[in-house]
Formats: C-alpha cells, sequence, structure tokens
C-alpha cells in the first residue's frame, strides 16, 4: 500500500471514530459551525468536513455550506450545523402519581410529538407500561419515522444492572419491579426497533438539563427537585451522570430537614421528601388537596396567584427554609460548582430567590466562601427529555453501529 493510500485509510479511520463525539457537539449545541467542531475534536478542517458529511448522510445532521455573513465579519463563513429536524427520533416515556406520559424526542432534545397521557396509574406496572408504549407506537405510526431506541423516566430509584424499581414509594407497584424487563418487552412487542433503557426520573431531569438546559457547561452539577410527590436529586460529574456503584446515588429525599416534622414513609420523621414537596406546601397552607388535577399543579397555582395571601407566603417560607437546609448539607458534602431545581422547587426559588440562597450561603461552609450559583430548571418535560438521552447514547457513542 503505498504512502496516500495509508493517508486516506488513517484518515477515515480518524474520522469514523470522531463521528461519536461529532454528533454529541451538535447533539448538545456545543458545535454550531465546523470550524468549532474542528477545533473541539482537535482535528484538520477536511476531517471535521468528511465527519460532517458522514452525519449528514445518516440523515442525522444537517450542514449549511452557505450560510449568510454576520455584518461586520471578515473572510468566508463557516458551514453551520445543526440537528436534522426530519431524522430519526427515540420514544420517551414517563410514568409519575399523576398519570404518565409518552413523546418522540430528535436530537437536540427536541420533542417532535407527544401522546394525551393518562391522569391514572394502575397497581400493575406491566398494563401501565403496555398503555403507555401504546401511546408510544401511535405516535410512530402517525409520524412516519424511524426509532433507534427507547427510554422511561420512573419515579424510584432503579438499581442497576438489574433495572429493578427499588422504591416506588408514589406508585402502588411492587418494592423491586422488573420495569426494565416489563418496558423492554412492551416495547419489542409493539414493534418498535432499538434498545429499550430506564432510569430515576430526576436523574435523568439532571442528564436533560446538563445537556441541553440549565446545567450547561457545569462540571458538578447538582439537581434537586420534587415533581408530584417526594423530593428527588442527582448529581452529574464531568458530563456524566454519577449513579453510584448500584445506580442508588443522591437519595436526597430523606435527608432529615426538621427532626419532630412529618413521620415520613421511610419510617423517620421530617424528611425532605416529606417537608418540601407539594403535599407538603398545601398542607402547610392549610389546603385541602383536591381531585380536579395534580397535587403539582394544585400548589403551582396558589403560589402563582396567592402568593400575597400571608398563610400562602408563610407556607413558602417554611419550605424554602427547609430545602435551604437540604441543599447546604449537600453542598457540604458535593461541593457542585452549581445547583438546579426542579418541579415545586423551582418555582420557590422564583417567588423568593433572596431567601432560598441566604439559607444555602448561611448554613454551608462553601457557601461562605463565595457560593454556589442556584438555577431553576429550564426545560418543560425534563424527565421525558432525559429518558430521551438514555435511548440516544448509543447512537452517541456509535452511530455508524446504531443505525447499521
Amino acid at each position: 500500500m503505498n504512502g496516500k493510500a495509508t493517508t486516506t485509510r488513517t484518515r477515515l479511520e480518524r474520522g469514523r471514530s470522531a463521528l461519536g463525539p461529532a454528533l454529541e457537539l451538535v447533539h448538545t449545541g456545543r458545535a454550531p459551525t465546523r470550524a468549532v467542531l474542528t477545533a473541539e475534536l482537535g482535528v484538520t478542517r477536511a476531517t471535521a468536513g468528511a465527519v460532517a458529511a458522514e452525519l449528514e448522510a445518516l440523515g442525522l445532521i444537517r450542514v449549511d455550506s452557505r450560510p449568510g455573513a454576520a455584518a461586520g465579519s471578515q473572510g468566508r463563513p463557516s458551514h453551520r450545523l445543526a440537528v436534522d429536524e426530519h431524522g430519526p427520533v427515540v420514544l420517551a416515556a414517563q410514568v409519575h402519581p399523576d398519570g404518565f406520559r409518552a413523546s418522540l424526542v430528535g436530537l437536540g432534545g427536541r420533542t417532535v410529538a407527544t401522546a394525551p397521557g393518562s391522569t391514572t396509574v394502575q397497581a400493575d406496572p406491566a398494563q401501565v407500561l403496555g398503555e403507555v408504549v401504546a401511546a408510544g407506537a401511535e405516535l410512530l405510526r402517525a409520524s412516519g419515522r424511524r426509532c433507534l431506541g427507547a427510554g422511561l423516566a420512573v419515579p424510584s430509584a432503579v438499581a442497576e444492572p438489574e433495572g429493578t424499581a427499588l422504591n416506588p414509594l408514589h406508585l402502588a407497584w411492587p418494592a423491586g419491579a422488573p420495569v426494565r424487563d416489563i418496558f423492554a418487552a412492551q416495547v419489542a412487542a409493539a414493534g418498535i426497533t432499538g434498545p429499550a433503557f430506564t432510569g430515576n426520573d430526576v436523574n435523568l431531569a439532571a442528564l436533560a438539563e446538563h445537556r441541553h438546559g440549565a446545567g450547561r457547561g457545569a462540571q458538578d452539577l447538582l439537581c434537586v427537585a420534587t415533581g408530584h410527590r417526594g423530593v428527588g436529586g442527582a448529581l452529574v460529574l464531568d458530563g456524566r451522570l454519577h449513579s453510584g456503584s448500584s445506580g442508588l446515588a443522591l437519595e436526597v429525599g430523606h435527608l432529615t430537614v426538621s427532626p419532630e416534622g412529618r413521620p415520613c414513609h421511610c419510617g423517620s420523621r421530617g424528611c425532605l421528601d416529606v417537608e418540601a414537596d407539594p403535599l407538603a406546601f398545601l398542607t402547610a397552607a392549610g389546603r385541602e388537596p383536591g381531585p380536579e388535577v395534580s397535587l403539582l399543579q394544585q400548589a403551582r397555582d396558589m403560589l402563582r396567584a396567592e402568593y400575597a395571601d400571608p398563610g400562602v407566603r408563610t407556607a413558602a417560607e417554611q419550605l424554602i427554609d427547609r430545602l435551604g437546609l437540604g441543599l447546604a448539607g449537600l453542598v457540604n458534602i458535593l461541593n457542585p460548582d452549581r445547583i438546579i431545581l426542579g418541579g415545586l422547587h423551582r418555582e420557590l426559588l422564583e417567588a423568593d430567590p433572596e431567601r432560598l440562597r441566604a439559607v444555602v450561603a448561611d448554613r454551608s461552609l462553601w457557601g461562605r466562601s463565595g457560593g454556589v450559583p442556584i438555577l431553576p430548571c429550564t426545560l418543560d418535560h425534563n424527565s421525558l427529555v432525559g429518558a430521551a438521552e438514555l435511548a440516544w447514547q448509543p447512537v452517541l457513542d456509535d452511530p455508524l453501529a446504531a443505525l447499521a
């Protein structure tokens, strides 16, 4: 083999090994142009061009070779890169105490279609997951898109490698339900191609926010959120979700923030799980929850519409203080460079940002040394987007193998 042929093959191999990293850069918005892609990959301009062209040929990204130059700029503008809006999708599903939802999600975290969902969750996980997968399959039939996999978010710690829901406390499901196996079987039975994955809903919210939302650019990202019931936490380290040795890291809901507080389902008292969730807020404000809409929506509506009411404000301050105590303890242990809050916690932060930040700063060593940015999550349905990220990961790792 002559030198020119060897060089060509070496360049081709280098380019193919860069397909995954290049796709992830475009997927997360970190490489909007070919010039940025070249710099981020540390390859030649020719190699970056070949990589972009192959990803475009695979139907994953679009390359605009004739972008308009910005006013006042000099030289030829670099080719612009973006995910292909008409490319393949993955099925994302979420189950929570007040129902379930199914969506099709494309690269870039774009929601392509969403099923109406359900407002009830049965005690049989196989029945529920069968219904949510059926809703997703209908979306796929209507869209005509190619599906590359499926991801499911559940309100429980998910043990690895078994894929069992250890503590679906706010669902009527049995502890240890093999949700990953059930979900995978339902996906296959519906004729949906690609692998199926399952994860904890707050873990997946953190993953989505790190790639596409308020956590983008953070190295050590702490996410704490309360959705429909309970409180969860997650940590992203160096761009990867930290789930511990068996998937059970950051079960922050059982931090004690009020020693003489409400009894918790774990057997203790005053856990964050029962002191800083929507039910705790409604109870502290003296409101009886109604059956019309979810607890989360009732709490949000009350906070937004009635914050001037002294009882509502006092209840909000109580939750903010207890959330702040929990966050301060986590800051002392984890030393994150950013905290993001989701669900009702996002609303509480926006209602009184200075109070929450003051509690964390006052009660944490690291807070006193300069403070930690505390920001609201920015993605709608971030657990769904995170479930999609699980399904997209094999494609980001090796696009050629995943699309073969």
